[in-house]
């Protein structure tokens, strides 16, 4: 197991598009828009230490205040990252409310937002002890880089839909396996401690520093180096990528786009809101077709795609969207592999990462 665990979708594939993926052994996680969040337990959404919004249509924002309310006075930071007008749309959200109850909590509550322009990034912070009045804005270039963490980082492009909105792209330097057979042979309990002992790795300390670790006796710790432990207790493995694409029109410039954000992708989450035969009706409302998608996640290299913000139209069909998606996904795949006896392959190879996951499967 990672340092991040699974990504899932919280709702189903008609309804609001949320995708969570939490840490293993922390109390971490991130979200991918901020739908409707009330398929997502309290003690989920309290994990939450990053949000990404593709834009800020109710169906990907109107959860928004369930998580601000849950982490108010708990002493979190949050960051939370959006399009053009984000921080304006997030203001609004603050002057909805009145704020003076707020010295009543031990703890406060920081948020961090991030709004993306095609060349530039902008930043405030927001303060709940404050009454979430906005900080001092700084303005940076942006070119695709949008959070860097020893575990993770995130890529963002914008696309055109009605709106500005933007696609993400999540990549795990490397994974790290735990071994229940090596915690069981030193004697060692699974526990938060893995966690600290997988930030220690991502962060390339010393093989000598010291992680406390969980005796599985039950008679307290134990102090092990981190060099015996890589050792025994973990397996290094590639890490992931994941791909995050919702409410877009098919463009030459929105392909081009999301093809080198997600590209190589072990898993694409994908819109399809529509069936091929009404394009026309895609086209206007600014959406996917399923074809399209499996498309566009051939062209990118993704090994596996997830189709996702199906219309409600297609209640009781939410297979025939799927197999289209997945049949545009391998016959696109198939026009793009070289003949046989000729090098070089379509995307990447599989790898220690997982095996691929078909349509519906993440």
């Amino acid at each position: 197991m990672s340092a991040l665990s699974v990504p899932r979708l919280v709702n189903g594939p008609l309804e609001d598009p949320v995708l969570f993926w939490p840490f293993a052994h922390r109390r971490r996680g991130l979200l991918f828009d901020l739908g409707d969040l009330s398929a997502l337990a309290p003690r989920d959404l309290l994990k939450v230490t990053h949000a990404f919004v593709s834009h800020t249509h109710m169906d990907h924002f109107i959860g928004f205040d369930r998580l601000l309310r849950l982490h108010l006075g708990r002493g979190s930071e949050i960051v939370v990252a959006g399009p053009a007008g984000f921080l304006g749309h997030l203001e609004g959200k603050f002057a909805a409310y009145s704020w003076d109850l707020m010295d009543r909590f031990a703890e406060g509550l920081r948020l961090h937002a991030i709004e993306v322009h095609a060349a530039r990034r902008i930043e405030r912070c927001y303060d709940g002890r404050l009454g979430f009045a906005a900080g001092e804005p700084r303005e940076a270039p942006f070119s695709g880089l949008l959070v860097e963490e020893p575990a993770f980082r995130v890529e963002a492009a914008v696309l055109a839909h009605s709106i500005p909105c933007l696609a993400f792209a999540v990549s795990e330097p490397f994974r790290v396996r735990v071994l229940k057979t090596g915690l069981a042979a030193r004697g060692l309990a699974p526990g938060r401690w893995l966690g600290a002992l997988k930030e220690a790795l991502y962060a390339g300390v010393a093989e000598e520093t010291p992680i406390a670790a969980e005796r599985a006796d039950g008679r307290g710790g134990q102090v092990v180096s981190l060099g015996e432990l890589r050792r025994d207790v973990v397996r290094i493995q590639p890490g992931r990528k994941i791909g995050y694409v919702s409410d877009v029109s098919d463009r030459p410039e929105n392909r081009e786009a999301i093809v080198r954000l997600c590209g190589g992708a072990d898993l694409l989450f994908i819109e399809a809101a529509f069936l091929d035969r009404e394009a026309a009706l895609a086209r206007r409302k600014h959406h996917l077709t399923a074809r399209q998608a499996g498309e566009i996640a051939a062209l990118a290299g993704a090994r596996a795609l997830r189709v996702m913000h199906l219309s409600p139209r297609y209640e009781g069909r939410e297979a025939d969207v799927e197999r289209e998606a997945l049949a545009a996904f391998e016959e696109t795949r198939a026009r793009l592999r070289p003949p046989s006896g000729t090098p070089g392959c379509v995307g990447r190879p599989p790898s220690a990462a997982g095996r691929p996951h078909g349509a519906g499967s993440p």
